[in-house]
């Protein structure tokens, strides 16, 4: 059955690949999605872009585990190579957009939960979400499925981890800073330029740092990402506008950041886009981490983010795939980390289901 299983997923993830999926725009995956479930006689249900299901004996007494991952892509970097919508396989590796992030993942859980489907005597209740927008933060995405699917108690993202265990993942803030000054003619003194203002200011976010250090997570990473200022060479701009971002570990709330940024940072205004996006964990002694570390997964902080941040459940980030290859150029996935990906879901839920 597993090696059935596996074929299938694979196969799925060949259409995946070859099918647009951008954030938002998610429709044409979706039914392929929906075909798979109709191949293996499973029951779903679509919400927008979403495609979820639960399995057959689903207990109401029973806690809920939730199996997710995304099936939407980011566009294509003119880096590539390779044809992006090409499933190619050449020396094991799967290429193609969203191959590893978070194709692989995707294809494997599916199986994984097919392979559970019909099973009676649960321990958990299983629901899967093949989700929408993960990669743009929508509102369509997963959090806007906690309110459709059955209450979830814990949760196994599936993004690319070398099915290793992401006990803990960063949250993160991105903000708005403005740092002002007095326009004027470029050809007239000026004591008060916008522009050479935010030099100490620059430096002051380059060497700031948070108290609270993580022992999963390590420290709150803070980073200027964008600068922008002024129209045109003769006029000196009244401001300067700068992108803040900073990804949070699992010692202060987003809000925490925030309150202490709005106090201390020496610019004139500094304001969040959102604050929705937490850090996220799971205690180092839940079953899920316990079944994990014996059959031989090691434990580690993710600094990257995922649908982890919408959950308010414990959750688990594992899957198949390195995430350094995220987003990159001519992206992949090797064959065998599928197969072993849907080994190791399976063997890990054996233990706790």
């Amino acid at each position: 059955m597993i090696e059935k299983l596996t074929t299938g997923a694979i196969q799925l993830l060949k259409t995946l690949i070859e099918t647009e999926s951008f954030s938002s725009d998610e429709d044409q995956t979706a039914k392929h999605i929906e075909q798979w479930f109709n191949k293996q006689d499973i029951p779903f249900k679509r919400t927008k872009n979403n495609v979820w299901a639960t399995n057959k004996h689903f207990d109401e007494s029973k806690p809920t585990l939730l199996l997710n991952s995304h099936h939407d892509t980011v566009k294509p970097n003119n880096g590539y190579t390779k044809n992006p919508f090409k499933a190619i396989v050449e020396d094991g590796k799967l290429y193609g957009l969203g191959s590893n992030d978070a194709g692989g993942c995707l294809v494997s859980l599916l199986a994984t939960f097919a392979y559970f489907y019909n099973r009676e005597n649960l321990n958990f209740n299983l629901v899967i979400v093949a989700s929408a927008e993960e990669e743009s933060s929508g509102p369509d995405g997963l959090n806007s499925m906690l309110t459709v699917i059955p209450k979830v108690d814990v949760a196994i993202v599936g993004e690319p981890t070398l099915m290793q265990l992401a006990v803990a993942e960063k949250g993160l803030v991105v903000l708005d800073a403005v740092v002002k000054g007095t326009p004027s003619h470029a050809a007239h003194p000026n004591n008060n330029n916008a522009i050479y203002n935010t030099i100490p200011v620059l430096e002051w976010f380059k060497n700031y740092t948070f108290n609270k250090r993580s022992e999963a997570l390590g420290e709150v990473k803070m980073t200027i990402t964008q600068i922008n200022a002024g129209k045109q060479h003769n006029a000196v701009p009244a401001d300067v506008k700068l992108v803040v971002d900073v990804r949070v570990n699992d010692k202060y709330s987003n809000q925490e950041i925030v309150d202490i940024l709005q106090k201390e940072a020496p610019c004139d205004s500094i304001m969040p886009r959102s604050i929705k996006l937490n850090s996220s964990s799971i205690p180092i002694d839940h079953p899920l981490v316990i079944a994990g570390v014996e059959i031989g997964r090691s434990t580690y902080g993710s600094p990257t983010l995922s649908d982890q941040a919408v959950l308010s459940c414990p959750s688990l980030k594992l899957g198949p795939g390195d995430s350094t290859r995220s987003h990159s150029a001519d992206e992949f996935i090797y064959v065998n980390e599928i197969k072993e990906g849907i080994k190791i879901y399976i063997e890990l839920l054996e233990k706790v289901l």
